[in-house]
């Protein structure tokens, strides 16, 4: 038996938006070409009976979108050919996927009722139709948000059109244009209005939140649904079959950016808002966190009758699936240990792919009626065979005032006594680890490490009091969790060297990080990843610095000693840990600066510290990052740990 490995992102597949017509399951599969460095996906479809399996997508390897029109005739899906986004459109009964349109840039498409024609959002630049530049120009900007990681700078003359394209001429009409950015979400059946989501404020930049606005397409007029609610963001839910009940998911801002999403009803036709959860203490949509599904949409809210409907919620690491109805009842109807990340209803069945914390991805039917789940095609069956995995085990502790605190001890292949192990802690704060397949921390268990993942306060999945408890207060509650955790940890698990512990975190875990190289001796070694150090320079380098630290650290500008005394930098000459700090070279979400200035700290009181720049890279590096760096990356990982475990330096 062989166990996992760095090249296993190679050999495994993951799956995602399935699709149900008749006993036919469409779903996507992905999969990483080691040779081209490249994400690659394809459509496939499989039998429900007979399980017999159909390649659909031809030889394009860069597929998303995947939809079927309205009357279950055409399968369609986005296509990147070099530059260009192509809208393509295949007849279930054969034949071949031909381009329905080509575009720079398009987004957000959707069927209409009718399935004669397709909506979708185009992005306009000025300098389309420009000559080629021959020389570098100033990059201008006057704007509050002039830059996005993982897009760059953005386009601030853009215009944003909503288009329709008509299937049988291919003929393109534009019904409305605004230099807001915008994303359609909806069209109605009679094609008289869509519905579109926007800035709450777009004329003030520094309102932050979003919301559905409703577009009428003979008037020309834009309502939001929800002016009663002058503060949060409010995205699409479902509109109801008749279209006079619509489903919004969204957050009032209470508590800032940790403001629990909840479960909105608006009623179409006299505008009536009401949140339909306001008892029911859970964070509505997925915030568990993983490294290996791609282009999952999780599980959508929809109705099962046109009285009532499902909606998904974060509970103790699992998405667990509730039945509501219009008068705000609602009954927990699935809660076992799985992530459920995509789903389709058709009739009182869920079409979905899922993960556990030993199965990457399954393709699944999820029947409501029995609550039963049966596995349609495991694209894992055959490598998993032949491949030893660690199995995760979760455990409760005790925290500082009483708090329970949920976590998962991933323990070593190897069955070697006094083994190292590492606290790996996760970004956000907003999310939480789960029942979830994590390539990284299956490899760290196969190279020897036990793998320490706990949620501590500030994350999802626990109640509104649990996820605010660190509100302006970075450093403390959240601190003595994962320290309280890790002796618990130690405590059940003597097999543990405590003289080979070492830490690692990325995002808001690179924080901690940080934090905890300056007030903990305890580690071996530490990892800093796409961290925060300063929140001072935070506050005007990162994409979202400045509403980040408004509405999370409870403090703005002048208040520089606030922001001073929660950064990991003022704590430095506390520090002895040798720390590696690894950076995307495009990180705009927590920019290069922060780890360059940690780095420079460290190496200003001497203690033993290396840098990593990964070009090409976003914050997102160790999830969809180019695949050859992210196996740099795990390379850079374990042979610092290796290096301070086995010959390093003895912390004094």
């Amino acid at each position: 038996m062989k166990t996992i490995t760095k090249e296993s992102l190679f050999e495994l597949t993951s799956l995602s938006q399935p699709i149900s017509v008749g006993n036919i399951i469409f779903f996507m599969e992905h999969s990483i070409n080691k040779e081209s460095d490249q994400y690659e996906s394809r459509i496939y479809s499989v039998d429900k009976q007979t399980k017999e399996r159909r390649l659909w997508s031809g030889e394009e390897v860069s597929i998303s979108q995947l939809k079927v029109s309205p009357n279950k005739k055409w399968l369609s899906y986005v296509s990147k050919v070099g530059k260009k986004l192509h809208l393509k459109i295949q007849s279930l009964d054969g034949g071949s996927a031909y381009s329905l349109m080509q575009k720079d840039s398009f987004s957000d498409y959707t069927w209409n009722e009718s399935s004669s024609a397709i909506y979708f959002i185009q992005t306009k630049s000025i300098d389309e139709k420009k000559e080629e530049k021959t020389l570098e120009q100033p990059k201008r900007w006057n704007k509050l948000i002039y830059k996005l990681d993982g897009a760059g700078l953005l386009d601030l003359n853009a215009t944003y059109q909503l288009s329709k394209i008509v299937l049988a001429t291919k003929e393109e009409s534009v019904m409305f244009e605004t230099t807001d950015e915008i994303n359609l979400t909806y069209v109605s059946k009679d094609e008289s209005y869509v519905l579109l989501g926007r800035d709450k404020e777009p004329q003030d930049e520094w309102d932050y939140g979003s919301t559905l606005y409703k577009y009428d397409l003979a008037t020309k007029s834009l309502m939001s649904l929800t002016e009663s609610l002058p503060t949060g963001s409010f995205y699409y839910g479902k509109m109801s079959p008749t279209e006079e009940e619509l489903l919004l998911v969204g957050n009032t801002f209470e508590y800032g950016f940790v403001t629990q999403n909840k479960l909105y009803y608006y009623n179409m036709k006299n505008g009536r808002l009401v949140c339909l959860t306001e008892s029911l203490d859970e964070e509505v949509g997925d915030a568990i966190v993983g490294d290996f599904q791609q282009q999952v949409r999780g599980v959508d809210i929809d109705f099962l009758t046109p009285d009532t409907f499902i909606f998904p919620v974060t509970h103790h690491g699992k998405i667990v699936l509730y039945k509501g109805d219009f008068d705000g009842n609602f009954k927990k109807i699935y809660d076992e240990k799985n992530h459920l990340t995509d789903a389709y209803l058709t009739g009182n069945e869920l079409i979905v792919t899922y993960s556990t914390l030993i199965e990457p991805s399954v393709l699944a039917t999820l029947s409501l009626e029995d609550v039963t789940l049966k596995t349609v095609y495991n694209p894992n069956e055959l490598v998993l065979k032949d491949m030893t995995l660690s199995t995760p085990q979760e455990f409760w502790y005790e925290s500082e005032e009483d708090v329970s605190v949920q976590g998962w001890y991933v323990p070593p292949i190897s069955s070697e006594k006094q083994h190292p192990a590492v606290l790996y802690i996760h970004g956000g704060p907003q999310v939480c680890y789960g029942e979830t397949f994590f390539h990284e921390m299956q490899y760290h268990a196969a190279n020897g490490y036990g793998v320490v993942m706990l949620n501590p306060r500030g994350g999802q999945g626990y109640g509104q009091e649990f996820v605010s408890a660190i509100l302006g207060d970075y450093g403390n509650k959240d601190y003595l969790d994962l320290m309280t955790g890790l002796d618990a940890v130690l405590t059940e698990h003597p097999e543990i060297d405590e003289k080979k512990l070492v830490v690692a975190g990325g995002s808001y875990g690179g924080f901690m990080t940080n934090w905890i190289v300056g007030h903990s001796k305890r580690f071996k070694a530490a990892v800093t990843q796409r961290s925060i150090s300063n929140w001072i320079s935070f506050y005007g380098t990162s994409d979202i610095g400045a509403f980040f630290v408004k509405y999370q650290l409870l403090t703005d500008l002048p208040n520089i000693s606030d922001m001073w005394k929660l950064s990991p930098l003022a704590y430095v000459e506390h520090a002895k840990t040798p720390l590696l700090v690894l950076h995307g070279e495009d990180d705009l979400r927590c920019p290069k600066e922060q780890g360059e200035q940690m780095y420079t700290a460290m190496k200003r009181f001497n203690v033993p510290t290396e840098m990593v720049v990964y070009p090409k890279s976003s914050h997102g590096l160790s999830r969809g990052g180019l695949p050859h760096l992210r196996l740099a990356r795990l390379t850079d990982i374990s042979s610092w740990f290796d290096k301070y475990l086995n010959n390093g330096e003895t912390i004094k």
